[in-house]
């Protein structure tokens, strides 16, 4: 190890982390998208109590972490003073669609890609290769000329970050410290703890415990890893915690430029996903080669890789990046976020069973958008 650059050494850890993640998300069959649809489609809660664990136990975790010193949040992209709110919500509702027309989201389709689904690979590819336009392409453009102009500069009002607490502080006057920040912690991470562990069907289902475990210990031990075990005065790396969108599309282009490209931790990622799901998938007998059944299902998930790649540059994350890695620093736009990207999955959900009801494009999104803003409504 002593021979390795403070970058490799992190990118290391990075890809041992992911190598868990996507073992076991193979294994567990966990799915943010799938969460959400059992909910939307059935009433089932077991997929969203694992989602719900993992986040809980990433919020618990990491303000330990930053209460021990261990992690600067502070340093980190969803902690800025700039709150691009229109950033968040269009992104978040983009991404949401995205990942249901794609069937997954980012990380679900990198475990799917190292279980031999060539559907995924090319979700994958054209999801990386959108986000990389998005970050540093033609599309960068539309991002940071028009949609980052919607912006609040939060100093402007006396906010150092747009952390939660210091909201909650802004508006009430009670002073911003650990204290204010520590009970804002346990009540948001234990409220989601409790919340999975009532339902029956999450805690009698031990795949479902052992995802939701396994994604917030990743994200805990990715912060612990960047903001702790990979500071180096001489070489730094920003303290981060596991997101699959920008990092895909860095990977891309790693790959294309490899002699004179550099490993980072997000690249390191991608690569143990991948891995840790064939793994997985040769040792239990699973791995299957899959295609495009039709065209129809081809250019569904072409289109969602598309607004996936794009929704999820433009709201700084998915559904892990922003849905667990966000909210564990407990940032505004993350929770805004994540309940865009929830909403747009639902009422893609909601206009697909309409319009197989033969309803019109239109009245499927009147329809399930009332269904979903009013639990009572009735046509």
């Amino acid at each position: 190890m002593e021979d390795l650059s403070n970058i490799h050494y992190v990118a290391i850890l990075g890809f041992c982390i992911a190598l868990v993640f996507g073992f076991v998300g193979n294994k567990t069959h966990f799915c943010t998208m799938g969460a959400i649809s059992d909910v939307v489609n059935m009433g089932a809660r077991g997929r969203m109590g694992a989602w719900c664990l993992g986040i809980g136990i990433a919020i618990v975790g990491v303000q330990l972490l930053r209460s021990l010193g261990f992690v600067s949040l502070g340093e980190s992209m969803y902690l800025s003073t700039q709150f691009l709110y229109l950033s968040y919500i269009l992104g978040g509702f983009i991404f949401g669609i995205g990942m249901t027309l794609a069937a997954g989201c980012g990380q679900r389709n990198l475990v799917r890609v190292g279980g031999g689904n060539l559907k995924s690979l090319v979700v994958v590819i054209v999801l990386g290769v959108t986000a990389y336009m998005t970050l540093r392409g033609i599309l960068a453009l539309l991002r940071i000329n028009y949609i980052y102009e919607a912006n609040i500069e939060l100093t402007d009002i006396g906010m150092t970050s747009q952390s939660l607490p210091q909201g909650i502080s802004a508006l009430t006057g009670i002073p911003d410290g650990t204290t204010l920040q520590t009970v804002v912690a346990l009540i948001i991470g234990l409220g989601f703890i409790v919340y999975a562990l009532k339902q029956q069907e999450f805690r009698s289902n031990f795949d479902n415990v052992l995802a939701g475990v396994t994604v917030g210990g990743c994200v805990l031990a990715a912060w612990f890893a960047t903001g702790y075990l990979g500071q180096d005065d001489f070489d730094p790396v920003s303290p981060q915690g596991l997101t699959f969108v920008g990092p895909t599309g860095n990977t891309i282009s790693y790959l294309m430029t490899f002699t004179g490209a550099q490993i980072n931790f997000g690249i390191a990622v991608t690569f143990g996903m991948i891995l840790g799901s064939f793994v997985y998938a040769i040792i239990s007998g699973t791995f299957r080669i899959e295609t495009f059944s039709n065209q129809s299902e081809m250019v569904s998930h072409l289109i969602g890789a598309v607004m996936m790649g794009f929704g999820g540059v433009l709201s700084f994350g998915c559904t892990i990046g922003q849905g667990v890695t966000g909210i564990s620093t407990l940032a505004i736009g993350s929770f805004i976020t994540l309940s865009m990207i929830v909403f747009g999955s639902a009422l893609t959900m909601k206009v697909q069973y309409h319009m197989l009801d033969e309803k019109s494009f239109f009245g499927a999104v009147a329809t399930g958008a009332a269904e979903l803003l009013n639990p009572f409504h009735k046509e």
